[in-house]
């Protein structure tokens, strides 16, 4: 009878457990978290340093609200420099129709890049152009395997970018990029990379590139505390760089948790959705002002300022 007692006790738990559990669930899937990363490094010219860089990754066109006022508020706090799109902002299932609004949103904030992930080109070619043209008509500059200038004053550091593995297969290869950014530029050229894969660390690192941002990893999809990552987007067990900063030698990789889930497993246990800010150089306070040369671009709360002083003026060109 005891025994009996204690079984119905137990099953009295479960029901309350699972709803405890599924209300985590929804609370690591549905809320935003924030963190701010420091990449320091001594090639960084001190012009730049405090540079603020938000980095949105693996959105999967995933809706957090109407128009993403969410999103695009919490990107507002963080007073960008830049912002960095890094892959897999839209997949095969996505309703395009969300992206405009936060496509338009972002650049209104700061002048904002984009690299490709791997779900942009298992899209259809139609569904891609669309969204590459939805990109320029808002403003967003992509960066498929080329490379601009920022520039402060007399100093300038470059912001490169590459296509994912799965794009074209005679894309020029990340070696390539950089090769050409060294015989540009020189030798000691600081360089961000933008990129979507997340386990390219050696790569970079022996290329010389001092700061990479990339996302991809979705945090593990599960994590669990003093583990940390359990499963990968491939349903790998334990995998490697799925958040936060990595170095090796003078690389910086930072790894964003990113905002959307995995098709395979849509839920996210103990990775929150995530935007990062990177800030570049050993100190990351106040407000910097800076330029990037080449193609003509503003950013829209620039050009919206009625002649005010904005809280920056940027253009951005080629190499």
């Amino acid at each position: 009878m005891q025994e009996k007692k204690r079984g119905r006790t137990h099953s009295r738990w479960l029901l309350p457990a699972a709803l405890v559990l599924a209300g985590a669930a929804w609370f690591e899937n549905f809320t935003l978290s924030t963190s701010t990363v420091t990449a320091a490094c001594a090639a960084l010219p001190e012009a730049f340093s405090g540079l603020r860089i938000v980095q949105i990754s693996d959105l999967h066109g995933r809706r957090f609200d109407a128009e993403s006022r969410y999103l695009l508020e919490l990107v507002r706090l963080q007073s960008p420099d830049l912002i960095a799109l890094t892959g897999d902002l839209a997949d095969e299932f996505t309703d395009f129709s969300m992206l405009p609004p936060l496509l338009d949103g972002l650049t209104a904030l700061a002048p904002t890049f984009y690299v490709t992930g791997n779900h942009e080109w298992v899209l259809s070619r139609e569904k891609r152009e669309a969204l590459f043209s939805m990109l320029d008509v808002a403003g967003v500059v992509r960066l498929q395997n080329e490379y601009r200038l920022l520039k402060k004053g007399q100093a300038s550091i470059v912001l490169a970018g590459v296509d994912d593995p799965n794009g074209p297969y005679d894309q020029k290869r990340p070696a390539q990029l950089v090769r050409e950014i060294r015989q540009s530029r020189g030798r000691d050229a600081y360089i961000l990379m933008l990129s979507h894969r997340n386990d390219e660390l050696d790569l970079w690192a022996n290329m010389g590139v001092q700061t990479v941002l990339c996302g991809h990893g979705h945090g593990g999809i599960v994590r669990l505390p003093f583990v940390g990552a359990v499963f990968g987007t491939h349903l790998d067990l334990f995998p490697d760089y799925t958040a936060g900063l990595y170095r090796k030698g003078q690389t910086s990789m930072i790894v964003s948790r990113g905002l959307g889930g995995s098709r395979k497993l849509p839920l996210r246990i103990g990775t929150r959705p995530e935007i990062v800010t990177a800030c570049a150089g050993s100190r990351c306070a106040g407000r910097r002002r800076w330029q990037s040369a080449g193609r003509s671009q503003s950013c829209r709360r620039c050009r919206q300022s009625s002649g005010q002083s904005a809280h920056r003026s940027i253009s951005c060109s080629g190499k």
